[in-house]
């Protein structure tokens, strides 16, 4: 038996220790910062609902005020006009603006036009591709090509031209 065989066991049980000590060390920051964090959460959620109950009774004083003068129904419709037009200037507060690029403009994508591609005829997108390609023969323009208005064709070698999904 050679003279280090004792202190070999040592080792091991003081690595078992120290391994104990930390995950212990460490599973107690945890569960202090899980309790912190589920009490942020908490408060968040009822302020949230909190603000939802406020924004209605505002909503009902609008409403209310103007029935003081129109007839209920078009009080009503003004209210929701109201809240709609609020509702919109807060999701465009909410999206990225060209000053800040996002994934969406770094994509080449126009922030705000998500939806604009061939065939959507969005202004400022892509400008509309024909469902079919313009028919060969004298219906061409004076100069033998295309009609004034239709898009021709792109070439399908085009590498930079990503597939089109009907």
């Amino acid at each position: 038996m050679k003279p280090l065989d004792h202190l070999e066991h040592l080792d091991k049980h003081l690595v078992d220790e120290l391994a104990q000590v930390a995950r212990e060390t460490v599973r107690d920051e945890l569960r202090e910062q899980t309790r912190k964090q589920r009490r942020k959460a908490a408060l968040y959620a009822a302020s949230g609902a909190l603000a939802l109950y406020a924004g209605a009774a505002l909503a009902l004083a609008v409403g209310l005020a103007l029935a003081l003068g129109l007839p209920d129904w078009a009080a009503a419709l003004i209210t929701a006009a109201i809240l709609g037009v609020a509702a919109y200037v807060l999701r465009g507060m909410a999206r990225p603006s060209a000053s800040r690029p996002g994934p969406a403009h770094a994509a080449g994508m126009t922030p705000g036009h998500e939806n604009t591609g061939p065939g959507t005829g969005v202004p400022g997108g892509v400008p509309p591709v024909p469902p079919a390609p313009p028919a060969a023969g004298p219906v061409a323009g004076a100069a033998g090509g295309p009609a004034p208005g239709v898009v021709p064709p792109r070439p399908a070698d085009e590498p930079d031209v990503p597939p089109h999904r009907a």
